[in-house]
């Protein structure tokens, strides 16, 4: 078993390394959380504007924020298990829980699309580039 160290906030990763500044990473889940709903808007015809994605997008950028927060997600950003897996779930649940309380739709349907692209969209990433840092380390 690899034993991974947390990334600490003074260290530079090395180049291919999935511990990427912290920044890097959420900012490219937070990107990743607008085009979700972008497209859902888009797919729904709703009209993608930005008011309109931020609307869709805020229960479920919050709830990343929040669970990023208490997974301290900022240690180590780039780890698919547990980083990337806590913050797709804390997303997901939060953001639907958030947008039901606020009283926007939840329909199981939606449940369903939104556990798939939001996993997609936020462990793909650091999946690929698990893969890439190990063909790397073994090249």
């Amino acid at each position: 078993m690899v034993r991974r160290t947390p990334v600490r906030p003074h260290a530079r990763p090395t180049r291919g390394d999935t511990r990427r500044t912290p920044l890097v990473w959420h900012l490219a889940d937070v990107l990743l959380v607008l085009a979700f709903a972008a497209s859902g808007r888009r797919t729904h015809e709703h009209g993608v504007t930005a008011a309109g994605i931020l609307e869709t997008a805020w229960p479920f950028l919050l709830a990343y924020a929040l669970t990023a927060l208490v997974a301290r997600a900022w240690r180590t950003p780039g780890s698919l298990v547990p980083t990337a897996v806590v913050l797709w779930l804390g997303t997901v649940v939060g953001g639907l829980a958030l947008r039901a309380l606020s009283g926007a739709g939840v329909a199981f349907s939606f449940q369903v699309v939104t556990l798939l692209v939001l996993g997609v969209f936020l462990l793909a990433p650091r999946a690929v580039a698990r893969a890439i840092d190990r063909r790397r380390r073994v090249a």
